[in-house]
C-alpha cells in the first residue's frame, strides 16, 4: 500500500520536546514511533521556524529533523500567491503568513496531510472547510486533510 504524504508544521516537531505539555508530548512522541507509516515533508518555513528557537531547543528539533530526514518541499511563488488569497479571504489572520503558506506548500504539492499541534489556525472542522472552498476556487481540487498527531497514529495498535 502507497504511504500517505504527510506535512509535519513546526508544532509537531516542537512537541517532541515540550515537557510543559506532557500529553502532547507524549501523543507526539508515539507518533514518531510510527512515523514509519507516512512519507513525511517539511519545508523553508518549518526549518527557519526553528532556527529562530533558543539555541538549546533549536539544535534539538535540528538534530530531530535530522534523524527524521522529511522531504523538503520547495517554496515558489504560486504558493506564496496561494498563501496571499487564504490571508485575504480571512482563512488565516495576516499575522500567521507562515500557517498560509503551509497549507498553500501542501495543497500545491498535493500532500495528503498536515500535520498539526496548531487547533486556532489550521486544526479545526470550519477552517478545513473554508481552506477547501478556496483551494477548489484556485483550481485545487485535491482535499487536504488537518490532523493531530493523535489523529495520526493507527488505531489497530492501541491497547
Amino acid at each position: 500500500m502507497k504511504k500517505l504524504k504527510m506535512y509535519l508544521d513546526t508544532s509537531v516537531w516542537s512537541f517532541y520536546y515540550a515537557d510543559d505539555a506532557p500529553e502532547k508530548k507524549e501523543i507526539t512522541r508515539e507518533f514518531f514511533d510510527k512515523i514509519v507509516d507516512y512519507e513525511i515533508y517539511t519545508s523553508e518555513v518549518v526549518i527557519n521556524e526553528i532556527l529562530r528557537a533558543s539555541s538549546n531547543k533549536k539544535k534539538q528539533l535540528l538534530d530531530l529533523l535530522k534523524k527524521h530526514e522529511p522531504i523538503k518541499l520547495d517554496i515558489n511563488n504560486e504558493i506564496l500567491q496561494l498563501a496571499d488569497v487564504y490571508i485575504q479571504k480571512g482563512i488565516i489572520p495576516p499575522k500567521k503568513k507562515d500557517d498560509a503558506i503551509h497549507i498553500a506548500c501542501c495543497t500545491w504539492h498535493q500532500i495528503d496531510i498536515l500535520l498539526s499541534w496548531n487547533y486556532k489556525h489550521l486544526v479545526n472542522v470550519l477552517r478545513k472547510q473554508r481552506i477547501f472552498a478556496v483551494s477548489l476556487e484556485e483550481g485545487y481540487n485535491k482535499p487536504l486533510e488537518l490532523i493531530t498527531p493523535m489523529e495520526a497514529i493507527d488505531e489497530k495498535d492501541q491497547t
